[in-house]
This record gives structure tokens, C-alpha cells and sequence, in this order.
């Protein structure tokens, strides 16, 4: 993922699968609390009006729209943590083993919270 984009600027884009299919539009963008690094985002899949998490770090922006190296059935079974709250550390986990990413891929602080939605504190600078 490109980390010079804001985050801010990827919801309202359309996100494909691997194959090109498209599984939706980003909804919301959550940021790790440690790092301040866009970490996931999250898809309105139009399943059940649900929303997807998907990992950032080995998506990429392609075209202007997200493109995410996964299968969509695999998305679409991803946990769903519900949107517009911190994910905690154990629900990251839980989405790091779904999508068998490595854990150590994310920036990982104990006892932290993660998952900031972007835009939702006023620390810009």
C-alpha cells in the first residue's frame, strides 16, 4: 500500500478481489493506535449490508480503486467486528489468522488498542 496516500482518501473507492471482482467500497479506514499507520479497511459488501475488514498492508491502490490479493468468498467469511469502534488486539489477531497473515506483519504493541478510524481524533498535525 502506497503510505503516502491519506487514508481519508480511500473511502467511497471501490475495492476488487485478487481475481478483479469487485467486493464492494471502502467504508472506513483504521488505523494502528501505536503507529498511526493505515491498517485496515473496511468494505461495505452489499452482503447483508455487512462490512468487510481487509488487510492494508498487502493491498494496493491500482487505478484508483483498492485492490486486495484475496479471494472474495474469503473476504466475505472474514470475522465481521461490526464498524465505527477500535478493533482490540485480539480481534486483529483473529483477522491476521483468517486472511493467514503473518502476525508479525503488522506493527504489534501489547496492551495497546487498535484500529483507530481515520479521521476520528483530532491528533492531525
Amino acid at each position: 500500500m502506497q503510505t503516502e496516500i491519506d487514508p481519508r482518501n480511500l473511502i467511497g473507492r471501490k475495492a476488487f478481489d485478487r481475481n478483479g471482482t469487485k467486493i464492494g467500497t471502502v467504508d472506513e479506514v483504521y488505523l494502528d493506535d501505536a503507529t498511526g499507520v493505515p491498517e485496515w479497511a473496511a468494505i461495505r459488501t452489499g452482503l447483508f449490508s455487512r462490512d468487510a475488514f481487509v488487510p492494508l498492508e498487502p493491498s494496493e491502490l491500482v487505478e484508483g480503486a483498492l485492490r486486495v490479493p484475496f479471494d472474495r468468498t474469503l473476504i466475505k467469511d472474514a470475522p465481521d467486528f461490526g464498524v465505527g469502534r477500535h478493533l482490540s488486539p485480539e480481534q486483529e489477531l483473529q483477522l491476521y489468522h483468517h486472511y493467514g497473515l503473518d502476525v508479525s506483519m503488522g506493527p504489534h504493541v501489547p496492551d495497546r488498542d487498535f484500529g483507530k478510524l481515520a479521521g476520528s481524533g483530532s491528533e492531525d498535525s
